[in-house]
């Protein structure tokens, strides 16, 4: 045994079974808790009270509220505030005073939200500046971290210049002002712009009333759009028209000037009420009008380029600013109707020849079709009349066909024309739009860039022949092809037809003849110059009944023992033989 435990001895009456139990000197384990917790701030679950940070690290805040543990808070709930340090006092909610391991349980993130709405609103109605932490991105602009809520901070509300990068302001503490709450929804919008527009106003009105038009000033293209060019004039704005950037046409303004460009502009106009500016590029250089060759004069060839079609014709440029107009009727010889882009399409380049000029009034009309010749100066040449040409159909009237021979080259053959023997009610009925079509010249009228033509005239007239072989009292075999008020057209050999009035449509049984019935006809009448042949059918068997009528009167003409007899027929006659003829007359008549 040591010296230092040889003496000790132990107490008679210590109590063992109470220091197992935790407590001693007479006092009872409740007692010494409750002594305890006494020492120790009474924290009551969901609400907010203040703590002191007793440390910060990349992960978790740790906060002290002089409870019995610490509160730990995960540091992304502080992103707002990146100055936060040991010592800070801060807002919690108690959200469990003790957890399953024993762990206070506190969020700083909640203790905000409580107060948020209130110190937002405060914020607004005192025009406050305030800090907030940029989330991310959405559309239409950034979520913004403001006392715990999730504000909007719209894309054209970021800063005075457009943005064209938004992630670089992710991760971001930056000063915003309230400009916006919907307290029914809970939103809240908020402007980092509107803490310079200020500053700015002030520096506008001095720029703009330092301004006076034709001055040239340098400026930056600041944003560039499909109407023109927005220009940072150091800290005021001005739009250079999409007209205002060149003397020639531009169709987009990027072509001509880059994003963050120094360039130099004129002063156009301007507005100090509305502080609208109108800037000129263009004008900063001479118009080309004025740069244009002086020796350039009306029937020069000219090349440019297709800038602008309408129906109308089209604009060529034929150096940047200096344009002349095709009209659509110089693009072509043809009289037809016809849209510019049938001929030229944008982009093109082209050779045109000047037709007019007029140097004041910087206009200019051109002309393609004078690159050719024009086919009506030797149209006697090219097509003589009765010269054979073969033409395309391009539209009917009711008269007759017009077709083309060449561009430029028109000509009509009249529907009597057309076929010598097949009677043509429309021109449709013979041919077709676009169909090719073999002419023959029958007439010029250069005067009006005319000419008479004829189909039916590449053939020898038939009615030459049919003279011969449809003879009156001729009969043929023909169908009926059309039924008609006044009678039927009836189709005969050779492609021919005749007409038969409804009375020589009466068959033999006395019905009447009908469409695509074939029959006999007789010819009773043919007319070569109008081109008229009349049939009957009837007549076929009319006719030979009348002859045998005619023959059995012969017959009862013959000597009689009753008939007086008649002598000396050479002899003169006297009147009482013209008695006995009439009487042998009578006779035949009464016979019949």
């Amino acid at each position: 045994m040591s010296e230092l435990t040889k003496n000790v001895q132990p107490l008679q009456d210590f109590d063992w079974d109470q220091y197992e139990n935790g407590s001693s000197a007479n006092v009872s384990k409740e007692e010494l808790d409750k002594a305890y917790n006494e020492t120790l701030n009474k924290v009551s679950e969901h609400q907010v009270v203040e703590g002191t940070v007793i440390s910060v690290d990349k992960k978790e805040v740790v906060v002290n509220i002089g409870y019995k543990s610490d509160g730990i808070i995960p540091a992304s709930e502080f992103r707002y505030n990146p100055e936060l340090k040991a010592g800070d006092v801060v807002e919690v909610y108690v959200e469990n005073a003790e957890d399953k391991k024993g762990q206070l349980v506190l969020s700083h993130k909640k203790a905000r939200m409580s107060k948020s709405w209130e110190r937002v609103n405060a914020a607004l109605e005192a025009q406050e500046i305030i800090q907030g932490y940029i989330k991310c991105r959405t559309k239409g602009g950034m979520i913004v971290d403001v006392f715990g809520i999730e504000a909007f901070l719209p894309g054209s509300q970021i800063d005075v210049h457009p943005i064209r990068d938004y992630d670089q302001f992710v991760g971001k503490t930056m000063e915003f002002k309230v400009v916006k709450i919907n307290q029914e929804f809970r939103n809240v919008v908020v402007s980092h712009k509107a803490l310079i527009e200020a500053e700015l106003e002030a520096q506008k009105q001095e720029i703009i009333g330092k301004l006076e038009k034709g001055q040239i000033l340098e400026g930056v293209v600041k944003n560039i759009t499909s109407y023109g060019v927005f220009v940072d004039l150091g800290g005021v704005d001005g739009l250079i028209h999409i007209t205002d950037l060149s003397w020639g046409r531009v169709d987009d303004p990027h072509k001509v000037v880059e994003l963050d460009q120094k360039i130099n502009v004129v002063i156009l106009d301007f507005d100090e009420e509305k502080k609208r500016i109108a800037l000129g590029l263009k004008q900063l250089t001479p118009h080309p009008w004025d740069a244009l060759d002086a020796d350039l004069k009306v029937g020069d060839h000219v090349k440019g380029k297709v800038v602008v079609i309408a129906d109308y014709g089209a604009f060529v440029e034929i150096q940047p600013g200096v344009e002349g107009l095709i009209h659509v009727s110089e693009m072509s010889w043809s009289q037809h109707l016809r849209s510019a882009q049938e001929f030229l399409k944008v982009g093109e380049e082209i050779e045109a020849v000047i037709l007019t000029l007029d140097r004041d009034e910087r206009k200019m009309s051109l002309g393609i079709k004078q690159l050719k010749e024009d086919p009506w100066e030797a149209i006697e040449v090219k097509y003589p009349v009765g010269s054979k040409h073969a033409a395309r159909v391009r539209n009917f009237t009711n008269f007759g066909v017009f077709v083309e021979l060449e561009e430029g080259v028109d000509g009509l053959i009249h529907i009597s024309d057309l076929s010598w023997t097949k009677k043509v009610k429309h021109p449709s009925e013979f041919t077709q739009v676009g169909a090719e079509i073999d002419v023959i010249v029958l007439d010029i009228d250069k005067e009006n860039r005319r000419l008479s033509l004829g189909h039916k005239q590449l053939e020898d007239n038939p009615w030459d022949v049919f003279e011969e072989k449809y003879t009156v009292g001729s009969i043929h075999e023909g169908k009926i092809i059309e039924m008609l008020e006044k009678g039927a057209v009836v189709a005969l050999d050779e492609n021919v037809e005749g007409f038969a009035t409804p009375k020589h449509l009466v068959k033999e049984d006395g019905s009447q003849a009908a469409k695509d019935e074939v029959l006999p006809f007789k010819v009773i009448e043919f007319n070569k110059d109008s081109k008229r042949i009349i049939l009957s059918h009837s007549r076929t068997f009319e006719d030979p009944q009348r002859e045998e009528k005619k023959a059995a009167a012969k017959k009862t003409r013959a000597p009689k023992n009753d008939t007086p007899k008649i002598e000396n027929v050479a002899a003169s006659t006297t009147l009482g033989d013209i008695d006995v003829l009439a009487q042998l007359k009578a006779q035949m008549e009464k016979g019949e």
